[in-house]
């Protein structure tokens, strides 16, 4: 009798060693994925940063090589200032609110960039000038850069919530916290091409 209770908590202390063990695994699991969407964030923002950093330079290569219309510096300018002042940090990044209020802010200065470069093809002037030449060729590889970047994001994000989400790791990411993030979306803007005008 006293080894059938002997063997019986046996079983019951393996049991719990072995959920013990598999929920420790599934919680350290959830870490390093939630540490890689971290990463990439980080990634992506400093993209995001050098992309804004470059701005300073191109408005004033473009102010001193040509005199074109104001408005487009302006709103260039404008949506920068717009885009830097929002900030997100890695526990924002499951707000939904605040990550579309980033993700606006970054549409609207990748808007205007896009206006600025095409104001630029009409005037042959400017883009003979080397330093504005070379400044638009930073510019093209920054935004590849944040498009790799928010790629790499979106596939960190979906490999983590995929992890929360997934049962049995489901019990444990509730017990301790771990919640989905929000990936990037395109802007509805997105699906319609936009539209250059000049006034000549």
């Amino acid at each position: 009798m006293r080894s059938k209770g002997l063997l019986a908590l046996i079983v019951v202390v393996l049991l719990i060693g072995m959920a013990g063990c598999a929920g420790c695994g599934a919680y350290n699991r959830m870490v390093e994925a939630d540490e890689m969407v971290a990463r990439a964030w980080a990634d992506l923002q400093a993209q995001y940063q050098r992309r804004a950093d470059l701005i300073p330079n191109l408005v004033r290569t473009v102010q001193a090589s040509a005199n074109f219309e104001r408005g487009t510096l302006e709103a260039v300018t404008n949506a920068r200032a717009r885009a830097t002042s929002i900030t997100l940090s890695v526990e924002d990044l499951s707000d939904p609110e605040k990550v579309r209020q980033f993700q606006e802010a970054q549409a609207q200065l990748s808007s205007a960039l896009a206006r600025l470069l095409a104001v630029a093809e009409n005037y042959p002037q400017l883009q003979t000038t080397e330093a504005f030449r070379d400044l638009l060729v930073q510019l093209e590889g920054t935004e590849n850069r944040i498009a790799v970047a928010r790629r790499d994001y979106n596939e960190a994000v979906r490999r983590y919530n995929t992890l929360v989400r997934r049962f049995p790791t489901v019990l444990v990411a509730s017990l301790t916290g771990f919640t989905p993030k929000q990936p990037f979306e395109a802007a509805e803007s997105a699906q319609e091409a936009p539209q250059v005008e000049f006034d000549l």
